[in-house]
């Protein structure tokens, strides 16, 4: 369970990424069909599911799709979104309630830098995957450079205080390496931002918005994310 403050500041925001991600959704299912290749017969898993942004993407092109997350608001927007073959169960990515091998793709997308201990969420992905299925991770990553990364990390928990730590493309593939993970392949996107929008977006408001302004990375936003797409060996 999501502990209570984190849990308001998605609820206040649910409705504004539902949004977002309905008008992304033909693009990120489009991405992520010639991204990772379904056959079409796959049960897959997306872990940190939100309101089912990657889950929704994937049920065109498997058979069946599970999305699990923490917060029963984002859940039930998912819910409303879903069809025949997608369920959606409140649970924690850090120790899934299923068998291991339960799935033939499990994935999470935008979820690593929210979690204090981003390798448990790694390894449980790897657990229940079948050996010689996929795992499919996203996500924002930092800059290379040190202080960069600590300066965009400071904005980002003014901005969201779930925020904990991205990860810069070094340390994913360490994460991958620790679990036997055999990269297939990545793609690195760079992504445009516009302040204000992204605040609204996480309902930053009052006295955390202005710190949000005061440190945020001057000039136009760009930010680095990564695709990844591994085999469970």
């Amino acid at each position: 369970m999501a502990d209570d403050s984190l849990r308001q500041r998605f609820v206040r925001s649910a409705e504004r990424v539902a949004a977002r991600q309905d008008a992304r959704a033909a693009e990120l299912a489009e991405h992520v069909k010639h991204f990772v290749l379904p056959r079409g017969d796959e049960r897959a898993l997306d872990t940190g599911t939100g309101a089912g942004a990657l889950a929704l993407a994937l049920a065109p092109h498997v058979r069946e799709v599970v999305g699990v997350d923490v917060v029963p608001e984002l859940l039930a927007l998912a819910r409303e979104r879903a069809p025949a073959n997608a369920t959606f169960l409140e649970g924690d990515a850090t120790h899934l309630e299923f068998p291991s091998g339960s799935f033939d793709l499990a994935g999470t997308m935008r979820t690593l830098h929210h979690i204090a201990r981003p390798e448990l969420v790694v390894a449980e992905l790897t657990r229940v995957t079948r050996p010689g299925g996929h795992v499919l991770v996203v996500d924002q990553l930092a800059p290379a450079d040190p202080l960069e990364a600590l300066e965009l990390d400071r904005f980002e928990r003014a901005r969201d205080p779930s925020h904990r730590r991205l990860l810069p493309d070094a340390d994913m593939r360490g994460l991958f390496d620790a679990n036997r993970l055999v990269l297939l392949r990545a793609e690195f996107h760079s992504e445009t931002r516009e302040l204000e929008t992204y605040l609204d977006l996480a309902a930053c408001e009052g006295d955390a918005r202005e710190e949000a302004l005061r440190i945020a990375p001057e000039g136009e936003s760009i930010v680095s994310v990564g695709w990844y797409l591994l085999r469970r060996s």
